[in-house]
């Protein structure tokens, strides 16, 4: 099952309902058929448009891109990318036996202040990537395919969803089958999202935070919480639950990815409440436990060192208390001394791989 992440899949826990209910559309599995090209076009279209002002993000901040103008991620018209190549350090369904076609895009609309990627996402860190045009990526994305990777893994997508979005309509159209996986930090915009309906077959966000404080402090996102609870709604009414082929690899679905921080600042019970309540019970959850004091971490007291034991028991005993019942766990003791990666080095993940 991979070598870090374990799988559970337990008993039904009593599903604690927080205070929340589900609605009728927040619990539908629509498995709708792929969008004809004219409409997956014309969305493409919409996205490009959404640049300039820009309105693709949660934060709306409405600068002129076509004319150069930066905003908060400081993302211009050409995407840019900091690695290609496969990597077998994701989720066991992602991961497959032959690997995950990962595009490692560089810049970010966060602003955390423990990120693990901060080399190719924050101010500070190396030259931010070369640029690819969406037909070069496109090429990109056929010879991961071509080098047997089980699917194309676009990480940190959300400011360059345009350019993403136009790079698969033309590998799909070049002949591309294996599924698109958008593996982003939940603070996307529904409206963005919606558009992406029928080009992605499997979304892998974060929900980081379940307290807007937090959210604000370590990685200045406003609204944090009510936003990727929002967003990834959207993606679960898309793709629906997780489903994988007759080897285990995912093939559509949605895995929601949660990071225990240390002295309880990531909100993690609230965040899997909110799972539980406005998205699905049996939405796949991937517990993790590899925080590492990195980037600028150590000028904030509470996060200077690993997650206990204790912790990471508790993160645990609230999935099966809201009855989150499938997904994948972490070594507490391992996961934080080996997923380190180094973006000066050409192979950013060997010791994972």
């Amino acid at each position: 099952m991979g070598r870090f992440h374990r799988f559970f899949e337990m008993g039904k826990g009593v599903g604690h309902n927080c205070g929340k209910h589900f609605g009728t559309a927040q619990r539908e599995q629509n498995a709708r058929p792929v969008k004809p090209k004219i409409i997956m076009n014309r969305n493409v279209e919409k996205l490009e448009s959404m640049l300039s002002p820009c309105r693709i993000c949660p934060r709306e901040c409405g600068v002129d891109r076509a004319a150069g103008e930066v905003g908060a991620c400081r993302a211009g018209m050409a995407a840019t990318v900091s690695s290609i190549g496969k990597h077998f350090g994701e989720e066991p369904p992602i991961s497959g036996s032959r690997g995950s076609g990962t595009i490692f895009f560089t810049r970010c609309n966060l602003s955390c202040v423990f990120c693990q990627n901060h080399q190719i996402s924050q101010p500070g860190g190396r030259e931010p990537g070369l640029p690819y045009s969406p037909e070069e990526l496109a090429e990109q994305m056929m010879a991961l395919e071509r080098a047997g990777a089980h699917n194309i893994n676009f990480v940190s997508p959300t400011q360059w969803t345009p350019q993403a979005a136009k790079a698969i309509v033309l590998s799909r159209e070049a002949g591309l089958t294996i599924p698109i996986v958008w593996n982003s930090n939940g603070y996307e915009r529904v409206e963005t999202i919606r558009l992406l309906e029928g080009l992605v077959e499997i979304y892998m966000p974060d929900f980081k935070y379940g307290q807007d404080d937090s959210a604000v402090r370590l990685s200045n996102a406003p609204r944090y919480p009510e936003i990727a609870a929002a967003a990834i709604r959207e993606m679960f009414r898309q793709v629906g639950e997780l489903t994988f082929d007759e080897s285990g690899v995912a093939q559509r679905g949605v895995i929601v990815r949660h990071l225990v921080l240390p002295n309880g600042l990531a909100g993690t019970r609230s965040v899997l409440c909110s799972l539980a309540t406005e998205v699905s019970p049996n939405v796949f959850v991937s517990l993790m436990s590899q925080y590492y004091p990195t980037h600028r971490a150590r000028e904030f007291r509470e996060l200077r060192r690993s997650v206990r034991r204790s912790e990471y028991a508790e993160a645990l005993r609230a999935l099966e208390e809201f009855g989150l019942s499938r997904g994948w766990s972490q070594d507490y003791r391992e996961a934080p001394l080996r997923f380190r990666p180094d973006f000066e080095d050409d192979a950013p993940f060997e010791e994972w791989d």
